[in-house]
C-alpha cells in the first residue's frame, strides 16, 4: 500500500480503544495521516467480527488458515491503523506498553473509568515516563479527573447516549418520539470529538512541552450535538421541543417529502426560495396566500403548506423533483445505499474506497474519507490489520525487546 501523505504523519497515536466510538476517532486521525498502533488484547477487538463477513474469514481467536479475521464492521473504523497484540495482564506486556508510550504524542483508550488506573496504566503513570503525552479517552459519563459524573461508573452504548441526551425524544413520528437515530451517532459524534481534543492538545504540547489529560463524556458530546434541544428550553419561554416527524420544529418548508417511488428533501423556509417552488409547482397562487406569507405563517399552517406540496411531490419520481428544482431550489433524493454507489459526486468525491481484500476474498468498500486537501492528501493507504499483524515490526520500530 502507499505510504501516509496526510498533515498528521508526524503524529504517533497509541490506540487501545475497541467497538465504534473510539476506534472511530482514530480512524479520522489515520486518514490525516496520523501513525496510529492499534493495542489489542490477545482476542482482539471485539467488533472484528462484526458483518458483513467475507468468505474467506474466521474469528481472531480461531485457530485457522483464513486470510482475514475482521469483517467489513472493522474495516471500515480500523482502516489505515497496524495492529500489535499485547496483554495487560501480563508484567512484560505493560511494560512494552509503556515504553510504546514514552515515544507517542497520544494514547487514547475508552474503558470504564478506573480500568487502566488499576491495571498500573493510568494517566499519572504515564505522563511520568512521557510528560509531553496526551491521554485521550471517551467514556459514557466522562472521567472523574474532568468532573465526577453521578453516573460515572455506568456503562454506555450508543443508544443510552442518544436517550438521555434527549435525542431520541426528538426523533421519530411527529408527538411521537423515543427512537433511534438510523446510524450509532452516539458513538460516532464522540469519537469526532475525541479525535478533534487529541489534536488539539498535542498542538498544545508541542508549544508548550507539556501534556494532559482530556476526555469526552458520550453524554456530554450528544448534549453539544443536540445544541437546538438545550437552547430552546434555555430561554424565557422554556420551549420543549417534542419529535419533528418529517419536519423542521420552526421553518417551512423543510423536511421530507413523498413521491411515486420514494421520497425527497425540500428545504425552502426563504422567501426567495419558496417563491421558486411554487412557479415550480404551477401554484403562483400561493405565493400571495395568506397561510404562505412567511416561513414562520407557513409553520402555523404546517397541515395545509405540507399537503399542497405533497400533492406536487407525490406525482412525480424523485429523479423528476431533482431535475425541475435542482440547482435552484434546495432538495435531494432521500438516497438508498444503491443510489449513493451510483451517484456521480460519491464518484468525483471519492467517498467509496474499494480494496482487495487478502485471500480468496473479492473486491470490497468502505466509505471514504471527507477531508480534502489540495496538497496533503488524506485518504486511505493501508489494509485494515489482522490480530497482532504488525506486533513484531512496531516493537523493532520503537526498539522495545520482544522478550
Amino acid at each position: 500500500m502507499a505510504e501516509a501523505t496526510g498533515p498528521l504523519r508526524d503524529m504517533t497515536i497509541i490506540d487501545c480503544t475497541m467497538a465504534l466510538a473510539g476506534p472511530f476517532g482514530t480512524a479520522l486521525l489515520a486518514d490525516l495521516g496520523a501513525n496510529v498502533i492499534k493495542v489489542e488484547p490477545p482476542q482482539g477487538d471485539m467488533s472484528r467480527s462484526g458483518a458483513p463477513l467475507p468468505p474467506d474469514f474466521a474469528n481472531a481467536n480461531v485457530e485457522d488458515e483464513a486470510a482475514v479475521n475482521y469483517g467489513g464492521y472493522f474495516a471500515s473504523i480500523n482502516r489505515n491503523k497496524r495492529s500489535i497484540v499485547l496483554d495487560f495482564k501480563n508484567d512484560a506486556d505493560r511494560g512494552k506498553f509503556l515504553q510504546l508510550c514514552e515515544q507517542a504524542d497520544a494514547i487514547v483508550e475508552n474503558m470504564r473509568s478506573g480500568v487502566m488506573d488499576k491495571l498500573g496504566l493510568g494517566y499519572e503513570i504515564i505522563a511520568k515516563r512521557n510528560p509531553k503525552i496526551v491521554y485521550g479517552c471517551i467514556r459514557g459519563f466522562g472521567d472523574p479527573r474532568t468532573g465526577k459524573s453521578p453516573y460515572s461508573d455506568w456503562p454506555a452504548y450508543d443508544a443510552v447516549a442518544q436517550a438521555m441526551s434527549g435525542l431520541a425524544h426528538i426523533t421519530g413520528p411527529e408527538g411521537e418520539g423515543g427512537y433511534p437515530c438510523g446510524v450509532s451517532v452516539g458513538d460516532i459524534f464522540p469519537g469526532t470529538l475525541m479525535a478533534l481534543g487529541v489534536v488539539s492538545a498535542v498542538h498544545n504540547a508541542r508549544q508548550t512541552g507539556q501534556g494532559q489529560f482530556m476526555d469526552v463524556a458520550m453524554y456530554d458530546a450528544m448534549l453539544a450535538f443536540c445544541e437546538t434541544l438545550i437552547v430552546n428550553y434555555g430561554y424565557p419561554e422554556q420551549r420543549t421541543l417534542q419529535a419533528r416527524g418529517r419536519h423542521h420544529p420552526n421553518l417551512m418548508p423543510f423536511g421530507m417529502y413523498p413521491t411515486s417511488d420514494g421520497a425527497v428533501a425540500i428545504a425552502a423556509p426563504g422567501q426567495n426560495h419558496w417563491e421558486m417552488l411554487c412557479q415550480s409547482m404551477g401554484r403562483k397562487d400561493l405565493i400571495d396566500d395568506e397561510r404562505a406569507k412567511n416561513t414562520y405563517v407557513r409553520r402555523k399552517h404546517q397541515v395545509y403548506i405540507e399537503a399542497q406540496i405533497a400533492a406536487w411531490t407525490s406525482s412525480k419520481t424523485k429523479s423528476e423533483i431533482v431535475e425541475i428544482l435542482g440547482g435552484e431550489v434546495p432538495c435531494g433524493p432521500v438516497n438508498t445505499a444503491e443510489d449513493i454507489y451510483n451517484d456521480p459526486h460519491v464518484a468525483v468525491r471519492e467517498m467509496i474506497t474499494r480494496f482487495q481484500l487478502p485471500g480468496d476474498n473479492p473486491e470490497v468498500a468502505i466509505v471514504g474519507t471527507p477531508f480534502k486537501f489540495t496538497e496533503t492528501k488524506a485518504g486511505f493507504y493501508r489494509l485494515p490489520p489482522n490480530l497482532g499483524e504488525h506486533t513484531e515490526a512496531v516493537l523493532d520500530e520503537f526498539n522495545i525487546p520482544k522478550e
